[in-house]
C-alpha cells in the first residue's frame, strides 16, 4: 500500500456501524474506530495506519531530517579534535546546553580541568550520523562528551552532568540523602523533558499540521510539569533544595526557556506568568554569567549576538559570531 494510500477522510462513521465505513476500513480495530470519532467528533481522522509502517523521509515536519528508523552510520567522517582535555560534539538546543551550562559553571569556581573545545553538530544536516560520532555516541543524538584525558566516551545529557560532577566534585551534594534528592529531580527531568520537546513543541511549533488532541494531550502535561516545579520552588530556593546543583542545570534549558518565554513562541498559551515560583527560578539561573555564557555556546538560531557556533577558549565569548559574519559597529 503506497503511502497516499494510507490517508483515506474517514467522515460520517457511526459507533459500531460498519455501515458507515469507507471501503477498506471494515477491518479496523473497533477500538480505533472509537478513538476517531471521540464524543461524536473526528479526531486526527485522515490516518488509518497500514499493517506495516514504512519510513516517509519528509513526513516529519521541521525536524524530519535529525532521525531515521535505523542506527549506524550513514557516512565516513572523523570528528575534529582541539587542544583542551574534554571534547565535546554539540549543538545548542536545551540539551546542548545543559552540558556547555555545566562546563562554564565548573570553570567559574576554578576547575581548570573543564576546559572544553565544542565543536558543532549540525543535527538537521546529519552530522549525528558519521562514523566518528556514531562511534562516540551509538544512539546519534547530541550532546556527546570525549574525555581525553581518560579516553571515556559519555553520552546522554544526564550521564554527562553527573560524570562531569563526579569527576570535578562540584554541583553534587555528598551527603545521602541531599544526593538521593538531587538525583530524584535528575530522573524526573530525563523522563519529563520528552513531553515537553518531543510531544508539546512538536507538535504546537514544529509539526506540519496542527491537531487539537495531541496538543491538547501535551499541553495538559506540559502544565502539569509545570506545576509539580512551581509547587517545589515555593519551597526551596533550588530544585532539591537550597543548593544550585546539576538538578538545576539540566532542568533550566527546557522549562527555564520555556517559563521566560523563549520556546515555541507559546508563553501565552500556556499561561507561564502564572507560574510565579518557577519564574522566579528561571530569572535568577538566567542571571548567572556561566548560564549566559552556557547557553549560547553552539547556538545557530536566534540572535546573532546569542551564538557562538564552537568555543574553544574563554576568548571565544568576546568574539561572538556575529563579529566573525559582519564587521563591528563602529
Amino acid at each position: 500500500m503506497t503511502h497516499p494510500e494510507r490517508l483515506r477522510r474517514v467522515q460520517g462513521m457511526g459507533d459500531h456501524d460498519p455501515g458507515s465505513l469507507e471501503p477498506g476500513q471494515d477491518d479496523l480495530p473497533r477500538k480505533f474506530i472509537r478513538a476517531i470519532h471521540l464524543k461524536g467528533r473526528p479526531v486526527m481522522a485522515d490516518y488509518i495506519p497500514p499493517k506495516v509502517w514504512t519510513w516517509d523521509a519528509e513526513n516529519g515536519g521541521d525536524w524530519s531530517k535529525t532521525n531515521r528508523p535505523i542506527a549506524g552510520p550513514t557516512f565516513d567522517a572523523e570528528l575534529p579534535v582541539g587542544k583542551h582535555p574534554l571534547q565535546l560534539y554539540s549543538m545548542g538546543t536545551p540539551n546542548g546546553q545543559k552540558v556547555t551550562i555545566m562546563l562554564e559553571e565548573l570553570l567559574a569556581i576554578g576547575k581548570t580541568g573543564a576546559e572544553y573545545d565544542a565543536h558543532l553538530i549540525r543535527i538537521g544536516e546529519g552530522d549525528q550520523f558519521s562514523s566518528g560520532f556514531v562511534a562516540l555516541n551509538p544512539n546519534s543524538k547530541i550532546p556527546a562528551l570525549l574525555d581525553s584525558e581518560t579516553g571515556t566516551r559519555v553520552f546522554e545529557s544526564g550521564s554527562i552532568l553527573l560524570y562531569l560532577a563526579e569527576k570535578f566534585g562540584a554541583f553534587l551534594p555528598n551527603t545521602p540523602a541531599a544526593r538521593t534528592e538531587t538525583l530524584n529531580w535528575v530522573f524526573w527531568l530525563q523522563g519529563s523533558a520528552p513531553y515537553l520537546g518531543g510531544g508539546f513543541g512538536h507538535f504546537y511549533a514544529y509539526a506540519p499540521e496542527k491537531f487539537e488532541y495531541p496538543i491538547d494531550r501535551f499541553t495538559m502535561e506540559t502544565k502539569r510539569q509545570m506545576d509539580v516545579l512551581d509547587r517545589e520552588l515555593a519551597q526551596h530556593r533550588y530544585l532539591g533544595g537550597d543548593e544550585y546543583t546539576i538538578a538545576d542545570m539540566l532542568t533550566w534549558p527546557w522549562y527555564g526557556n520555556l517559563v521566560l518565554g523563549e520556546a515555541y513562541d507559546a508563553g501565552e498559551f500556556l499561561d507561564v506568568e502564572s507560574y510565579t515560583n518557577l519564574r522566579r527560578w528561571a530569572e535568577e539561573i538566567l542571571a548567572r554569567p556561566a548560564v549566559q555564557r552556557g547557553r549560547i555556546v553552539n547556538r545557530t538560531r536566534g540572535p546573532l549576538n546569542e551564538q557562538l557556533h564552537e568555543r574553544h577558549d574563554a576568548s571565544d565569548f568576546d568574539t561572538k559570531t556575529q563579529d566573525k559574519i559582519a564587521p563591528a559597529d563602529e
